[in-house]
């Protein structure tokens, strides 16, 4: 470990000095590696999935899980970064004082950034993506069950690094996925210049609690939407089924179903058909309704415990709860959101102003899915996280959340 961060520390100077180009070529270079890899990088997964099957759920199953079409997607993930424009060297702001003192404020690279991740391998690709084009050298430490996976993308990735004549150390993967790994990274002063945590609950509060680099929180998401009475309910129902079942393994997948009281007894039988009982006819995993008690008065399903509305369940479970009016929507999620992503449905222009000014998440959604808080979906090319905090970056975390800026001062002999 110590022998990697030295390394990564001496790549920084040259990733920070390289040219918008340079960069450029190198990501070509290192999604072309991706694809002319697949085969190996799919062994390896197969390895991988294997292994984990009978410990971890059929949905965290599908996290892990590598395709051809995945691995087509990362590369283009790569390639989608790579024309994106260079947020370094950028001029934010400039100032000469009247005794001709010029001051500009430009931003430049983080440094080292390290990121602990768990059981996701395309974290492994949109982070060296990301993090080299910022002109960052990034250090990677996933998760045991993943590790075969995202050891053989990693190795890809530096052949490609190689093969454009940059410094392989730009890209490190870490080979200790114990706990003293994640650890010593969380203590790494005068190494690691940013620390990104990415995955449950559990790693990012250790995160936050043990690191002793600066430390972004990211990840966890409660995320909830909520069913106001003038709302389409065809429209409702659409959002709810695809924020909660097109892939529930995520950390922008509903949990929590909000219902105003005035038309549950109407609306809540049509999420039951559609998230139950029509999941069930077509073969698919139906989904476990927690219910409150006015919803449990309505449509079957289990009664929700006081737990179960701060759980990110991260399967195929959605907690439900009436509510008397938008204001009390408002002041649930407030008590209950983990500030990720929320979505409001309705027709009323009062309500829809109530809700986001009223909910202080990430990302505030109005008649649309809360599956859509994401890099790419937000022209960021892929993302490094997504940031439920509000120092320095929130939301979705691209390029520019991953530079920071210095001043530049310019005098022709001045004293103070």
């Amino acid at each position: 470990m110590n022998e990697m961060l030295q390394s990564a520390k001496n790549a920084k100077f040259e990733v920070s000095a390289l040219t918008e180009q340079q960069k450029n070529c190198a990501l070509q270079a290192m999604a072309d590696a991706l694809v002319a890899n697949c085969q190996q990088i799919l062994a390896a997964n197969d390895q991988d999935v294997e292994n984990a099957r009978g410990t971890i759920s059929d949905v965290m199953i599908d996290r892990l899980k590598l395709t051809e079409e995945r691995i087509q997607g990362m590369a283009q993930g790569i390639r989608d970064v790579a024309n994106l424009p260079d947020p370094v060297g950028h001029l934010l702001e400039e100032h000469t004082r009247a005794d001709g003192l010029n001051i500009r404020k430009v931003s430049v690279p983080m440094g080292v950034i390290a990121i602990i991740y768990e059981s996701r391998p395309n974290v492994t690709s949109d982070a060296a993506a990301l993090a080299l084009k910022s002109g960052n050298v990034c250090v990677l430490r996933g998760g045991k069950e993943a590790f075969r996976s995202a050891n053989a993308i990693v190795q890809a990735l530096k052949s490609g690094l190689r093969s454009v004549g940059i410094t392989e150390n730009a890209v490190n993967l870490v080979q200790d996925t114990s706990r003293a790994s994640a650890t010593a990274l969380m203590t790494a002063q005068g190494y690691v210049d940013m620390l990104i945590p990415r995955g449950g609950a559990g790693l990012i509060n250790a995160c936050v609690q043990q690191a002793t680099v600066p430390c972004i929180a990211t990840g966890t998401g409660i995320c909830h939407i909520y069913v106001e009475k003038t709302a389409d309910q065809d429209m409702a129902l659409s959002i709810i089924e695809n924020a909660k079942t097109s892939r529930p393994s995520v950390c922008n997948a509903q949990e929590v179903l909000l219902v105003d009281k005035e038309i549950a007894g109407e609306f809540l039988p049509k999420v039951y058909d559609i998230l139950v009982t029509k999941r069930k006819d077509a073969g698919k995993i139906p989904v476990e309704l927690r219910l409150d008690e006015v919803a449990a008065g309505i449509i079957p399903g289990k009664n929700a415990e006081c737990t179960d509305f701060d759980t990110e369940f991260l399967d195929y479970i959605l907690a439900v709860k009436c509510v008397d009016n938008t204001a009390q929507a408002v002041m649930h999620i407030s008590e209950h959101s983990t500030g990720h992503s929320e979505a409001i449905v309705t027709s009323s222009d009062t309500a829809k102003a109530q809700f986001t000014a009223g909910v202080d998440s990430a990302a505030v959604y109005v008649n649309a899915s809360t599956r859509f808080t994401d890099g790419g979906e937000f022209g960021l090319g892929c993302e490094m996280g997504i940031s439920t905090q509000k120092l320095h970056a929130r939301g979705p975390m691209g390029l520019r959340e991953l530079t920071t800026y210095k001043y530049i001062i310019q005098g022709n002999g001045h004293t103070r």
